[in-house]
């Protein structure tokens, strides 16, 4: 048991629970996610199983694309229909054209507040826990990346988005921050992540077809979660250097970059990076023996 799972999460569920459904069926292995989804949230939850663990972080390094829908004139402090919502009275309804028009500023590099029902941690604690105990949470804006933001349909109150985004962006703070450029507030009532780089929706695996059997079948390869990094095929006297985890003699690739090592079948070896000039070593090693 090796490998990424592509599940489409349904609502209702956290990643928490999808996690302890993969590990029951694939004991004694490990499972982890990378990514987390709300309860309300549906769509990709890629999961790890055995050592595709040690990869996680780069599968959250990949750009994430998502639907969502939102009530405008309305708050919540949850900042979604999770809490109870509240309408704001006299709302400003905006037009489709100053909608269009404030939509740009919000993509790109931008300082983003998160909102205080987060897992973001505050004085060592989530932020949820804290909010959910009415305490007041105040979290420092931090900058996210968006690639795409795009009205899909507008129906006041209801507005669709489409967005393209990197890691820890919050898509409920999206909606927050474009209804108030707006002179409004918004809630999020629909959210849907339809991919995590090459792990797409349509290629998922709903959670209740699961079988220890439907597993070995989905497993996506390791070397799909470093399809970012600069790939280096392998030798199979490099490759047999890596299994005792010795360092490679290579040239040409920049100091501090993280490597994908590729074996001639395109299984991923290890993740490298330089030691110094001409010299690779290890960072995650997935050689055979290893």
């Amino acid at each position: 048991m090796l490998g990424f799972l592509n599940i489409n999460k349904p609502a209702g569920w956290t990643s928490r629970d999808v996690v302890n459904r993969v590990q029951r069926l694939v004991r004694p292995a490990k499972a982890g996610h990378a990514g987390t989804l709300d309860p309300l949230a549906t769509g990709v939850l890629v999961v790890a199983v055995g050592r595709a663990t040690r990869l996680i972080e780069y599968v959250q390094q990949k750009q994430k694309r998502y639907e969502a829908s939102f009530l405008l004139g309305r708050r919540s402090p949850s900042e979604d229909i999770e809490t109870e919502v509240s309408e704001i009275v006299e709302a400003t309804i905006p037009t489709l054209t100053e909608i269009n028009a404030a939509l740009p500023r919000f993509v790109g590099s931008i300082e983003q507040r998160p909102p205080a029902y987060s897992a973001v941690h505050v004085a060592g604690r989530r932020a949820y826990d804290l909010a959910r105990e009415g305490k007041e949470v105040s979290i420092a804006p931090r900058s996210v990346e968006v690639d795409r933001l795009d009205f899909t349909r507008y129906e006041y109150p209801e507005l669709d988005l489409a967005i393209d985004c990197g890691s820890g962006t919050y898509v409920r703070s999206l909606g927050r921050d474009l209804a108030e450029s707006l002179g409004t507030g918004a809630v999020m009532s629909r959210l849907v992540r339809t991919a995590i780089g090459e792990f797409t929706l349509n290629q998922s695996v709903a959670i209740d077809e699961l079988t220890p059997e439907r597993i070995e079948e989905e497993l996506v390869p390791l070397a799909v979660a470093v399809s970012h990094l600069p790939q280096m095929m392998l030798s199979s006297e490099q490759v047999r250097e890596l299994e005792f985890g010795r360092t490679i003699a290579v040239e040409g690739y920049r100091a501090g970059a993280e490597i994908a090592g590729i074996n001639g079948r395109g299984d991923l070896v290890a993740v490298l990076t330089e030691k110094r000039a001409g010299i690779l070593k290890v960072l995650r090693n997935f050689a055979p023996s290893v």
